[in-house]
């Protein structure tokens, strides 16, 4: 779903919150599912994320909540975005929320990114899901 600057989607999980957290913050895990980076779950922590063809996009890591809650400052210097993860224990499993926020409307990078995204995060969930469920 896409509203203004933001895109959120949502999605359950069959697997524990520490699954999914580890998934998010360890980069050889984060690599299999969207993209190489050396990411960190310490709020300062400055790393990039290998975008491919979009480049290699810095992003720091702006709140930490163990097993609940991650967010990142996204493309900074460019798309100037900020991305949280929230998991949320649901029956034996999880329910994970992504907010990717900020997108500047008023600039054509900024319309095409919020765009193409909003049509991508659902597919890179998609990889998330698959991988947790290889890995279970």
């Amino acid at each position: 779903m896409t509203d203004n600057d933001t895109i959120t989607c949502e999605r359950f999980l069959p697997h524990p919150p520490a699954a999914v957290w580890k998934a998010l913050t360890d980069p050889d895990l984060h690599a299999r599912w969207w993209a190489a980076g050396d990411i960190k779950p310490v709020v300062g922590h400055h790393f990039t994320l290998d975008m491919g063809g979009f480049g290699r996009q810095p992003c720091q890591v702006t709140d930490v909540d163990h097993e609940r809650l991650l967010a990142y400052r996204f493309a900074e210097g460019s798309l100037d975005t900020t991305i949280t993860w929230t998991l949320q224990p649901e029956n034996d499993g999880t329910r994970l929320t992504l907010v990717h926020a900020g997108f500047d409307l008023d600039s054509p990078m900024g319309r095409q990114a919020r765009e193409g995204m909003g049509k991508g995060w659902p597919h890179v969930l998609d990889n998330l899901a698959t991988l947790l469920g290889q890995a279970a």
